[in-house]
């Protein structure tokens, strides 16, 4: 799904995410939702607790002194299959994924030069710094209240 670009990942890539995931499933708040037609995987999303008074590792600086103080859905991953975009289904993966969380924040890296940028912005996501990373474009980082959109934490 992210063979397209900006992205232009290749086996190497899907190796190492393939690799990787099972550490990233044992971290604390971990949560996957997929979306499917019939069979086929045509979308997923998921993350974990970024905990309170931690921020992304590489960021150009730091948050609102609020988000920081705050736990966080860290939103790893959000995908959907490139013929299915444009349906709604990210929408759909988002809602269930951030649902009835404990957090008060969602955050996520975006490549800006991505379409999914522009979705991000539109639905509410605020620009709070970049991710500047050794390899790779430099990644905008963007939070959500999930407050305005969950009410008061349930978990």
């Amino acid at each position: 799904m992210y063979a397209e670009p900006p992205y232009e990942e290749g086996p190497e890539e899907v190796e190492g995410f393939r690799a990787k995931l099972p550490e990233d499933m044992s971290r604390p708040g971990f949560e996957l939702v997929i979306a499917t037609d019939d069979e086929f995987l045509i979308g997923a999303a998921y993350g974990w607790t970024m905990p309170a008074g931690t921020w992304w590792s590489k960021a150009d600086r730091e948050p609102p002194p609020d988000l920081k103080a705050a736990e966080k859905l860290a939103i790893m991953e959000w995908i959907v299959y490139p013929g299915r975009r444009g349906q709604g289904i990210g929408a759909q993966l988002i809602r269930r994924l951030i649902s009835g969380r404990s957090e008060s924040w969602a955050t996520l890296a975006s490549d800006p030069r991505s379409i999914a940028r522009v979705i991000y912005g539109r639905a509410g996501w605020g620009d709070v710094g970049k991710s500047v990373l050794p390899w790779g474009p430099t990644m905008d980082l963007l939070a959500l209240s999930l407050a305005s959109i969950n009410g008061a934490p349930r978990r």
